[in-house]
């Protein structure tokens, strides 16, 4: 029984034909409303799937599966007729055999359960900048996730109109229940037939298996990079793997920095850093993800497509992250998380010590000297941005926020200085095209242990990395002197013996700060063959202790080191083929050239 129908043809066609192949006993219209999250969420609660918190008000925990408790790289797929156009880097089907597989576990994969119609905004209602999507799924876990993720609801479908242009976004945790069935706290299908598609020409995404994360909140990873990625190079804009945030110096100047790293790079405690230099304040406009348009000033603005944070939780903490802690005090959902006798949820890594008693992740009973984990590495919580209490004010402003500054990362134990700057911005785009991050604790100076993360979208551009390289490279052109100045950064610099040489969180700052001065040509620096780096005297090292030992070894480039580096960069650009740009060959035979 349907509740509801769009004014858009286009979208009830589609609803009916997605009710047909997936037969569900109800369909219903998602409205956004605080009484429909309550009563699914309710729902859960009456089937075992939702705990509610006593510590924590209107939150949750639920325990998934331990099948899924991630996104499935290897069964995710960008399905283009032509090979070439998903590249090298991309898992790849023909879309007439995918859609056939997919079509097949689709039939009937609803039924015994409601079809939900979920339709949302990426970015605020009505922005130049956002997108709207329609995520039909048969999870409730799904819709109570996008309404804290996305602007979910009726207000949507008004904007959307007659004949305006969605994604359709089709879900199905895949575990439809015969009658008299019971069901299972986290249903899901076995592994070898989950798959997460996209098919760019259509701006299509189609989802089957899991009910995890980026697999099933299809509005996130799919969406808001894979599609949104395609749809930015067709549309001249970028959509991009990245923080946003404002620093406003003593004096009142802003700045807007969006920041790109890999996994465990710290790219949330960027967001809402603390800066230990006296006057300076961080607000957060995005933790996760930019999407960019050039605007008629000629300059790049940006805005957080999100509505929430999906974070992971193992390692959060108030020494860590405090403004993400105090996001998490209540209207939130935890999911892999451990849960104290106490009715809160715990994680490896939080404050104070560990419960004497807790139930982990898998629900049985756990203690500080049980081997296991007692939340899942990839546990997460979601929360609304909203209560973050350094969202910066104009989060939501629908023209976004003008970008000064692009920031390239990784986690590198050395060879990489603390921070420098590109020349240029090819050199810039060279600098993205190159980060990576070590995976393992191989020996210092060691590159077989590296994982190159060109852009931190490796796992999220949809389509060839050699023509999104080319991308950036022709939005610079367009920029010109107006395009955001480049910098590359590296907290986790050590010693030999393994000791941290920059203290990082809030500290990071300080290299933030020159970033700053060098955009207003207000902080020196020195030219060396990997780029403009600060010398002593430029980076704010105010009440900070630290050797000089320390510092020069943060800003040292090492050419002999840097020459191994090239050779694993050559290796990771031939894989581009006739795909990679010429201007960032140039840009590896300069820096050789430099390097001599």
């Amino acid at each position: 029984m349907t509740n509801f129908t769009s004014k858009n043809e286009k979208l009830n066609q589609w609803v009916q034909e997605v009710s047909k192949m997936c037969t569900p006993d109800n369909i219903y219209w998602c409205n956004g409303t605080k009484e429909e999250y309550d009563k699914l969420m309710n729902l859960m609660v009456s089937t075992n799937s939702a705990i509610p918190l006593n510590k924590r008000k209107n939150s949750f925990l639920f325990r998934s599966t331990p099948s899924d408790v991630a996104r499935v790289e290897d069964r995710t797929y960008i399905s283009t007729e032509d090979q070439s156009e998903a590249g090298p880097t991309n898992n790849w089907l023909k879309p007439s055999e995918l859609k056939a597989t997919m079509k097949n576990l689709y039939n009937g994969c609803m039924k015994g359960r409601t079809m939900y119609v979920i339709p949302f905004s990426m970015g605020p209602i009505g922005s130049p900048l956002a997108k709207i999507g329609i995520e039909i799924t048969d999870s409730p876990y799904v819709v109570c996730n996008m309404h804290i993720m996305t602007r979910v609801g009726t207000k949507v479908l008004e904007v959307l109109g007659k004949d305006g242009e969605f994604i359709p976004c089709l879900h199905s945790i895949g575990a439809p229940l015969e009658p008299g069935q019971k069901d299972v706290s986290w249903p899901c299908a076995p592994m070898e037939k989950k798959y997460i598609s996209h098919f760019p020409a259509e701006n299509l995404i189609w989802s089957y298996g899991s009910g995890y994360g980026g697999n099933a909140l299809l509005g996130k990873k799919c969406l808001a990079l894979r599609i949104a990625s395609v749809m930015a190079k067709r549309e001249g804009w970028m959509a991009e793997h990245m923080l946003i945030l404002r620093l406003t110096s003593p004096e009142g100047r802003q700045y807007h920095i969006a920041a790109a790293f890999p996994s465990a790079c710290g790219k949330t405690n960027l967001a809402m850093m603390q800066p230990t230099i006296p006057g300076w304040k961080c607000e957060c406009v995005g933790d996760d993800i930019s999407w960019m348009k050039v605007k008629s000033d000629g300059r790049l603005y940006a805005i957080n497509p999100e509505a929430g944070f999906f974070g992971v939780a193992p390692g959060t903490s108030y020494n860590s992250n405090p403004m993400a802690m105090d996001s998490l005090k209540e209207n939130c959902i935890f999911t892999n998380c451990a849960l104290t006798d106490d009715g809160d949820i715990w994680w490896e890594g939080m404050d104070g010590a560990p419960p004497k008693h807790a139930i982990d992740w898998k629900g049985n009973d756990w203690s500080p000297d049980k081997k296991d984990v007692a939340a899942h590495a990839n546990a997460r919580f979601t929360a609304p941005a909203a209560q973050c209490p350094v969202i910066c004010k104009d989060w939501e402003n629908p023209e976004g926020v003008p970008i000064d500054i692009f920031v390239f990362g990784g986690r590198r134990a050395s060879v990489v200085p603390l921070v420098h700057q590109a020349y240029n911005w090819d050199h810039g785009v060279f600098l993205g095209a190159t980060a990576a991050s070590e995976t393992t604790a191989a020996n210092i100076g060691s590159i077989g242990n590296l994982r190159r993360d060109p852009f931190a979208m490796k796992p999220f551009c949809g389509y060839n990395m050699g023509d999104y390289f080319q991308h950036w490279i022709d939005m610079g052109d367009r920029l010109g002197d107006k395009a955001p100045k480049i910098f590359y950064v590296n907290w986790f610099r050590k010693t030999e013996s393994g000791r941290w040489l920059w203290p990082g969180f809030g500290d990071n700052s300080r290299a933030l700060k020159w970033m700053c001065d060098r955009v207003d040509g207000k902080a020196g620096a020195l030219e060396t063959p990997i780029g403009f780096l600060p010398r002593i005297s430029d980076i704010n090292l105010e009440g900070l202790s630290i050797s000089n030992d320390d510092i020069l070894e943060l800003l040292k480039v090492d050419s002999s080191l840097w020459k191994l580096e090239v050779q694993d960069i050559e290796a990771h650009f031939a894989q581009f083929g006739n795909r990679f740009p010429d201007r960032l060959k140039k840009q590896l035979e300069q820096l050789k050239s430099r390097l001599g």
